[in-house]
This record gives structure tokens, sequence and C-alpha cells, in this order.
């Protein structure tokens, strides 16, 4: 079947000519108003840098020796959530079990992801370490899962976290982390996953 571009191409010349001409004459009135008021054209500046960032943050503890008790769990938590303020984020939840937790948070745009991190794992280490002989050699494994979530999902995401005691009666961790993976297209090597 034959097609006769002609007319086809007439109006793509037109649209694209109307856009130009649009275009050109929104430039044109632009460059008037500054002509107008030149001192504007000066001001014109993003002068606040702003963001809302959620994150999901995950990490684990290292080789399963030692389990956070479930008496200690919300003090740990409270704990993680003032490191968080003290980075000038904003926690919303953090949950989890015996080998590993979740972080709900808004980050500040202040500091990287994985400086955040660093920083919540660092000092809960140290402060649980404080608590209990039972913590003495405890120490959270090297790595850690970070995940965007939408503001339109974050509702969401906060209540997986908030369930998670239920969520794990069904499925283990490493089935959970490899989903999250999966779900964000990550690309991994299982050999070092869970190291």
């Amino acid at each position: 079947m034959l097609v006769d571009l002609n007319p086809i191409l007439y109006l793509h010349h037109r649209a694209v000519s109307t856009v130009y001409f649009s275009s050109k004459r929104i430039f044109e009135q632009l460059k008037n108003k500054i002509k107008e008021r030149p001192e504007r054209a000066a001001n014109i500046s993003m002068s606040q840098s702003l963001s809302k960032l959620f994150v999901h943050i995950v990490f684990h503890v290292k080789n399963n020796r030692i389990k956070i008790l479930k008496k200690d769990r919300s003090a740990l938590y409270a704990y993680m959530g003032a490191i968080i303020k003290d980075n000038n984020s904003i926690p919303i939840i953090i949950n989890g079990v015996e080998d590993h937790v979740h972080i709900l948070c808004v980050m500040s745009k202040n500091i990287a992801l994985s400086k955040l991190v660093e920083e919540i794992k660092r000092h809960s280490s140290r402060w649980i370490k404080s608590q209990d002989s039972h913590y003495t050699k405890f120490s959270w494994q090297a790595g850690y899962g970070g995940f965007s979530v939408s503001p339109t999902l974050h509702k969401k995401v906060k209540d997986y976290i908030a369930n998670q005691e239920e969520h794990h009666k069904k499925i283990s961790f490493q089935k959970e982390y490899l989903k999250f993976l999966k779900e964000y297209g990550i690309d991994y090597d299982e050999n070092y996953l869970w190291a």
C-alpha cells in the first residue's frame, strides 16, 4: 500500500513552523520585558536548594552471630532516629526483626546516602554494645540497600516496615532483599551479597 507523504510532511512543517514562530514570539516578549526592567533580569536565579527524598534503607547484622533482642529493639530504633535527626534528616519509621533493620526517612540534601548509613551503623553499633553483654561483639554487615521511594508510595512502604514481624513469618530476609533488588533493577553478585 502506498501512502502519499506530502500532506503529512506539510502538516509536520506547519506544526514545526508554528512552534518555532510561537517560541520566537515568546522569546521576543521576554526580551522586551527585560529591556523595560533590567534589574529583574539580574535577580532571576534559584537561590535555594530544595528537595524531599524519601529513602528506604535496609541493613543486616554481621554473620547472624548476635541477634537483636526483642526487648532492646524499640530503644535501638529510637536511638537510630536520633542519629538520623542529628544528620538533618527526618525519620519516618524504623522497624525490623532480630537480624535486620528497615528505615524510611526523608534524607537531607546535605548528606550522601552512604554517609548517612555509615553514621547510623557506627553510632548505633557503639550504643548497643554498651547496653548489654549480649552485644559485646555486635556489628552490622558492611553493605546496605538504599531504595528511593515515590511520595505517592511512601505510606505503602511505611505500612510494610511497620509489619516486619508478621511479614518475616512468611519470607526470609534473603528472599525479601533479593525481591527489592529485582524490583529496582539493581545488578548484584550473590557471591558478595551476604558476606
